[in-house]
C-alpha cells in the first residue's frame, strides 16, 4: 500500500501518496467529490464517486492502477487545474 499519511477534517478524508502517478487523493463522505492530485501539476475531481469505492482505493496496493480501472471513465470529471512540473 502506497499511502503516506490520511487526515481527516470534517467530512473530508485526505490521502497522501507515494505513487508515480498520484501524489495526494481527498474524498468528501458528504458529496460523494473524489479529488486527485497527479504528480505532474494535474488536479481532477470526480463526481459521484461511492464510499465503497473510495475505501478500496485507499486500500489497494496501487492506488494508480485502482482509479484506471474502476474510476477514469466510469465517473464524470472536471479537470481543475493542470499545470505541468518540470
Amino acid at each position: 500500500m502506497a499511502i503516506i499519511s490520511e487526515r481527516i477534517e470534517g467530512k473530508i478524508i485526505t490521502v497522501d501518496i507515494n505513487s508515480t502517478n498520484i501524489k495526494s487523493a481527498s474524498y468528501d463522505t458528504e458529496s460523494q467529490v473524489l479529488i486527485v492530485n497527479f504528480n505532474n501539476g494535474g488536479i481532477y475531481e470526480y463526481q459521484s464517486v461511492p464510499w465503497e469505492l473510495f475505501a478500496k482505493f485507499r486500500m489497494s496496493d496501487s492506488q494508480g492502477k485502482y482509479l484506471n480501472q474502476h474510476v477514469k471513465g466510469k465517473y464524470s470529471h472536471t479537470k481543475i487545474k493542470w499545470e505541468r512540473k518540470h
